[in-house]
């Protein structure tokens, strides 16, 4: 048993202490609750204890860093529909952004493959624990990645190959899911991996994990959700204010980034850094991303900080960053907030974690302690 008594606890869910104690057994949360004794003589004194950061999207050891062709394998470019690759068949613990990560109290990715494709692949979650590279998995598939505008136009546009407009990017993916639906309907069948994916669309149990800027491409990606009847999220939400009535009406999760990006493509010209306020103020369920290695994901409670600049409050801030991630991907029940009964996933913060002259004292995964500063 661990205990980590005299912080200021902040747990991403119904109280925060202001001088708290966590207890921390068997690598789960045994209990979270106000400090007895004196303040100061208590050995967290002055810090702050959050759960876990959850970087919500992003393809960290899938794309690594620093290196080319080699280590790029974010998206199997060679089929506009490739519903049966697994992002985690592609990462590789020794990304040095996953060591580096630790630095910026992130304990769980959602690693996604590019936005290439028309339909990427599977969704993973893991873990950020490279001292059991075996263990990092946590879910092995959690979405089935699609994607709307540019990436895919620029792609098989180059190659003069369906498809080249936005019209053939829909056209493509509502064949690829009606061909699933062919699949789940026929008694004789060869198996398919790429189709069994997609049953599991169309059955309910994973979402679409849709990447959309444009207001368009999201009212598209929309569209086709309510015609097949299955879960979606929209990822990036660049414009996602600007339609602020249909993601309202759709009830769906937006993780919203990389905010902290250039204007490096049309669809981007209207990014700004109160997206995600204005969609959680309208009751919207709201993460932020890093989209790593776009924005390295060491850096992900700065693009926090960037909304809180913008008017999000602090305590919605951290919200998504933590619980708001668990949420959407149906994991809260076991991280994303520091309660008892989950997963101790948790930063020792020398102070306010969005003050940026705060630093990770301690990060801890499954109640084992992984750094150390």
């Amino acid at each position: 048993m661990k205990v980590f008594s005299g912080a200021r606890i902040l747990t991403a869910a119904a109280e925060d202490f202001e001088v708290g104690t966590l207890i921390v057994e068997d690598g789960k949360i045994k209990s979270v609750s106000a400090a007895e004794g004196d303040r100061d003589a208590l050995p967290y004194s002055g810090k702050v204890i959050t759960p876990g950061l959850f970087d919500a999207h992003c393809h960290i050891g899938i794309y690594e860093e620093g290196i080319r062709d080699e280590g790029d394998d974010v998206n199997e470019m060679t089929d506009p529909v490739t519903p049966d690759v697994r992002a985690i068949d592609g990462i590789y613990h020794e990304d040095p952004a996953f060591a580096e990560s630790y630095e910026g109290g992130l304990t769980t990715f959602c690693v996604a493959p590019g936005s290439g494709n028309v339909v990427g692949g599977q969704v993973c979650l893991i873990k950020n624990r490279r001292d059991l590279p075996d263990k990092m998995l946590y879910k092995e598939y959690v979405g089935m990645k699609v994607a709307f505008g540019e990436n895919p136009k620029r792609v098989y546009g180059n190659q003069k190959k369906k498809p080249m407009t936005r019209m053939g990017i829909a056209a493509l993916l509502r064949e690829t899911l009606t061909k699933a639906e062919n699949y789940r309907n026929k008694q004789d069948k060869e198996k398919n991996l790429g189709m069994e994916a997609l049953v599991k669309v169309l059955e309910g149990k994973v979402p679409l994990k849709a990447h959309a800027h444009r207001a368009d491409d999201i009212l598209t990606a929309l569209r086709i959700a309510r015609e097949f009847g299955v879960r979606i999220t929209i990822e990036h939400c660049t414009e996602g204010d600007r339609i602020l009535d249909a993601l309202k009406e759709a009830g769906v999760p937006c993780i919203i980034g990389p905010s902290l990006s250039t204007r490096s493509k049309y669809e981007l010209r209207y990014r700004n850094y109160s997206t995600a306020k204005v969609l959680s103020d309208a009751g919207i369920l709201t993460a932020i991303m890093t989209d790593h290695p776009v924005i390295p994901a060491k850096e992900l409670r700065v693009c926090a900080i960037a909304a809180i600049r913008e008017g999000l409050d602090p305590k919605e801030a951290l919200k998504m960053i933590t619980i708001n991630p668990a949420k959407i991907f149906g994991v809260d029940q076991e991280i994303g907030s520091l309660e008892p009964g989950k997963s101790a996933d948790f930063v020792v913060w020398s102070g306010d974690p969005f003050d940026a002259r705060t630093y990770v004292e301690e990060l801890y995964v499954d109640g084992v302690l992984v750094y150390k500063n």
